[in-house]
């Protein structure tokens, strides 16, 4: 397979963009009207370090900057509202993007590999980028007002109920994957990369099912939210029975608690966040163990609850965990 030349990544970018580099930041600021540091401030809100004098813009870039600038201006929002839209934008972005590439680097390989195609990588890239990006584009801004309407409904809920939308009463579930770190020290860099794919899609399938939302996925571990400890105790069973009790797959512990939590930026903080991570060093392979709110949430005639020794848990104290099944 051949090396990339050097203008590989060149024609990739202007593939994607639809345009090279023409603008320097300081042109892009007088071509917009925008004050240079509230420029450099939204380019690196969005994840991109300062280019100096060098020329990394187009087109594209001075009209995105002149729309976002625009709202603020017409008092739509302000600048600092702008600021974190951006923030949130940028970084959702660019784990989408670095996702999306791993993903598709692998179909890139096999089509340069053909023999009749004689493409090569960077010939085979751009044929690829060309034929799915209009398509992605596309799903990209259904997904997203999907998204936005569902959680504009969250928002409604809660406001119909006269309580804070930034502060609501969750189930927070975690999920861990049993001696990650031995996995990984065992397993090969492909092998390790496809469990933690598969786990993660298992757990984001489940979660889905019972209605919960994942907040996020770090490598070895999944942190789920619900609006009701039932459905939240459904999908800590269920990812154990689609991760822990597949034989091909490692063993998983789920700790659950419940009570006030803070939600911002698509993230949530506060004591169950951490006591559900605090929970799963507590609990038995492919064991659910939750906290004294969540155990109080359950219906007694559908669940069994029994508390365990009261133990000292990192930032809580002494711990009553309690263990959990259904009756």
């Amino acid at each position: 397979m051949r090396e990339p030349e050097p203008n590989d990544a060149a024609d990739l970018e202007r593939a994607i963009l639809g345009q090279g580099p023409v603008f320097n930041a300081q042109e892009v600021a007088e071509r917009t009207g925008v004050p240079l540091d509230e420029a450099r401030r939204l380019w690196r809100a969005l994840g991109f370090p300062e280019r100096g004098l060098e020329a990394a813009f187009n087109d594209a870039d001075a009209e995105a900057l002149s729309t976002l600038v625009g709202a603020v201006r017409s008092d739509v929002i302000d600048f600092d509202l702008a600021m974190t839209l951006t923030r949130a934008v940028g970084q959702t972005m660019a784990r989408l993007a670095d996702w999306e590439v791993s993903t598709l680097v692998n179909r890139v390989d096999e089509l340069a590999a053909d023999p009749d195609s004689g493409d090569g990588r960077t010939g085979s890239a751009l044929w690829l980028i060309d034929s799915f990006k209009d398509s992605f584009e596309d799903l990209l801004i259904y997904v997203w007002r999907r998204h936005l309407a569902a959680a504009v409904a969250r928002v409604e809920a809660l406001r119909a109920n006269e309580e804070d939308v930034t502060t609501v009463q969750l189930t927070v579930g975690f999920a861990d994957i049993v001696s990650f770190t031995e996995l990984s020290n065992r397993l090969t860099e492909d092998r390790i990369g496809d469990l933690v794919e598969l786990f993660e899609s298992r757990c984001s399938d489940v979660v889905a099912s019972q209605h919960g939302r994942v907040i996020k996925s770090i490598g070895d571990s999944v942190l789920f939210v619900s609006d009701e400890p039932v459905r939240a105790y459904a999908i800590a069973e269920g990812i154990i029975n689609v991760v822990g009790r597949d034989p091909r797959m490692p063993d998983v512990r789920l700790g659950l608690a419940s009570g006030s939590v803070v939600t911002r930026l698509g993230d949530v903080f506060g004591p169950p966040v951490n006591l559900a991570a605090r929970l799963t060093a507590v609990a038995r392979r492919n064991r659910i163990i939750i906290d004294a709110a969540t155990a109080a949430l359950l219906p007694e005639d559908e669940f069994e609850t029994r508390p365990m020794p009261a133990r000292p848990v990192r930032g809580f104290g002494l711990v009553e965990p309690v263990t959990v099944r259904r009756a």
